[in-house]
């Protein structure tokens, strides 16, 4: 294993014109050689597959023929299913309700042999040859101290690989740039630390997460559905009509079975919101960001004061479950304002209470469309970006500040549907 110290760091791009929809087309090819290989590993002969050289033997062929991306390329998509798979696998062994992986946000992964990392410049490997992107960076005097300067910049640090995003809102594209430093290798314990002071929260990039009362518990801005809230109340709900039951007996007997029913569902509600908790930091390590942004706890108490004292309680407990289990982590926990995260177009800003109908979301200027916990999770997001825009102190000093998403909604049972995009 590689236990080099890394360090992640976005870099915007300019491409020029003429080679961006190169660049879109690789991305279509890359996900198409992920999802099919999701679809062959995650039920074959009634088994999911988790070894990548077995994947890429019985798969690498087929995919070189049916796309145009080069070898390398094509083993990333693969790789990248099998990964997916080997997670959902660990899933349902712990019991958990899971899906077969599905690849819909635009990313594609790049290494030395697909892309050249150069001073000012990139070259990426597309089915059309290799494409020229420049960085888009600010002055040397202004980029002192930035994590490009630190790092990018730096001889003791040596860019491996790399992602390629691309934001649809500006109609932008993003490298995030993975380096390592071989002089940092550390044992475990140290290996944490050092994480958790500057790996992943140099990436400057955060995931929202939007808490509900009904519907899935929790949803982040990449569009992942964590638990169900009305199953965490449909199980609250059967304890008390037990107890209350009981209660009518009145006898000794019922008063401990009581306390036995009572010990055993708060055990099992712990548990519950532990397993939600894991799950919320696995995707923040999946979308490789820095930081987990929640509406400020005071203002969700508020929100759900005519909900039950379990409910504020699950909350609460939740986030404290976070913000314990990211201490050995490269993650940081960190709370925004939530007015209005619940009426605001995630795309294109505008406000209105009309906007939200329950849990759908259309927007009555530009009539984007979404699950509307899933565009409350962006704004949580996007609010926290805000900040850190107008200068506000962020974690390790970032200049700036970008939302982790992807192109869609999934529901609770992990259905995914296309965002509605307007034009």
């Amino acid at each position: 294993m590689d236990d080099a110290t890394r360090r992640t760091v976005p870099i915007k791009l300019n491409v020029p014109e003429q080679r961006r929809a190169d660049l879109h087309q690789t991305k279509t090819q890359f996900l198409y050689c992920a999802n099919r290989t999701s679809g062959w590993a995650w039920c074959y002969d009634d088994y999911c597959v988790t070894s990548k050289s077995r994947a890429e033997d019985a798969l690498y062929g087929e995919l070189r023929e049916e796309t145009d991306l080069t070898a390398n390329l094509v083993q990333k998509g693969i790789r990248r299913a099998i990964e997916a798979v080997t997670s959902g696998v660990e899933k349902l062994k712990q019991g958990e309700k899971t899906s077969q992986p599905e690849f819909d946000s635009w990313s594609v992964v790049y290494d030395k042999r697909s892309a050249t990392f150069n001073d000012d410049h990139a070259t990426l490997s597309t089915p059309n040859g290799r494409v020229t992107v420049e960085y888009v960076l600010p002055t040397e005097d202004d980029r002192e101290d930035t994590p490009f300067s630190r790092y990018y910049e730096s001889d003791d640090w040596d860019a491996s690989n790399a992602t390629l995003q691309y934001d649809e809102q500006d109609d932008t594209f993003y490298l995030h740039v993975t380096l390592k430093n071989p002089d940092y290798e550390v044992d475990g314990t140290e290996r944490q630390k050092a994480s958790y002071d500057d790996e992943s929260s140099e990436s400057g990039v955060v995931l929202g997460v939007d808490l509900n009362v009904t519907g899935a518990f929790a949803v982040t801005s990449t569009g992942e559905f964590l638990g169900s809230a009305d199953y965490l109340t449909h199980k609250r709900d059967q304890y008390e009509q037990r107890r209350a039951k009981l209660q009518q007996t009145g006898t000794r007997s019922a008063h401990l079975t009581i306390q036995s029913i009572g010990s055993r569902f708060s055990d099992w509600s712990l548990d519950w919101l532990h397993n939600r908790a894991n799950a919320l930091i696995t995707e923040a390590h999946n979308a490789d960001v820095g930081g987990i942004i929640f509406e400020n706890l005071d203002d969700i108490r508020e929100n759900i004061a005519n909900g039950s004292k379990f409910q504020q309680w699950a909350y609460a407990k939740f986030v404290e479950l976070v913000e314990y289990k990211v201490e050995s982590t490269g993650l940081f926990v960190d709370f925004v304002n939530p007015a209005y995260t619940s009426q605001r177009c995630s795309y294109c800003g505008f406000t209105h209470k009309g906007n939200r109908d329950d849990k759908q979301y259309k927007c009555q200027d530009c009539e984007y469309k979404a699950n509307a916990d899933y565009n409350a999770a962006k704004n949580i997001a996007n609010r926290y970006c805000g900040y850190i825009h107008r200068g506000q102190k962020s974690h390790d000093g970032w200049a700036d500040s970008q939302l982790a998403l992807k192109s869609g909604t999934l529901n609770v049972n992990g259905e995914y549907t296309p965002a509605e995009l307007p034009g």
